[in-house]
């Protein structure tokens, strides 16, 4: 089994770094939005590129959900689906459009069944994706509430 596999199945080690990550942002944002938070994002677009697309096998959609969904990168989801399963899970889990796949939504609610702090928000209505965002720093769209509103239109 392979590490990024290990910790997928153990969300609660993910959640921790994730709380540990916001933290340190929430400490350094006064100092950054004095700088200029969009002078970041070079360096925060990559570091998600080395860190999270080899562990979710992130999207760089630009609107992280993976503390509401078990660690599960919902984006990896064919239909990219951010709400829940879209009613073609087969019986055996696996995605209706990619017999190859498990479903991304089944795999969350077992991994959300096993975090701690953000368990309950796989129940969290989310706004569909904002594609103006794709290949953005999740944590700068974080930081200046991007990732919670639903795109015009």
């Amino acid at each position: 089994m392979s590490i990024s596999r290990w910790l997928l199945d153990h969300p609660r080690v993910l959640e921790r770094a994730y709380l540990y990550t916001e933290w340190v942002l929430r400490k350094i944002e006064p100092l950054m939005r004095k700088i200029e938070l969009s002078r970041f994002e070079f360096f925060f677009r990559w570091g998600e590129i080395i860190t999270k697309r080899p562990l979710f096998d992130c999207r760089m959609c630009g609107v992280c959900n993976l503390r509401g969904t078990g660690m599960t990168c919902p984006v990896t989801c064919p239909k990219e689906l951010r709400n829940g399963p879209c009613g073609g899970v087969r019986q055996d889990g696996t995605c209706e459009v990619d017999l190859d796949l498990d479903c991304v939504w089944v795999l969350a609610w077992e991994r959300t069944e096993r975090m701690r702090w953000y368990g309950d928000r796989v129940f969290m209505i989310h706004p569909p994706l904002d594609h103006r965002l794709w290949d953005t720093s999740a944590w700068l769209n974080f930081l200046e509430d991007k990732d919670c509103c639903a795109p015009p239109g």
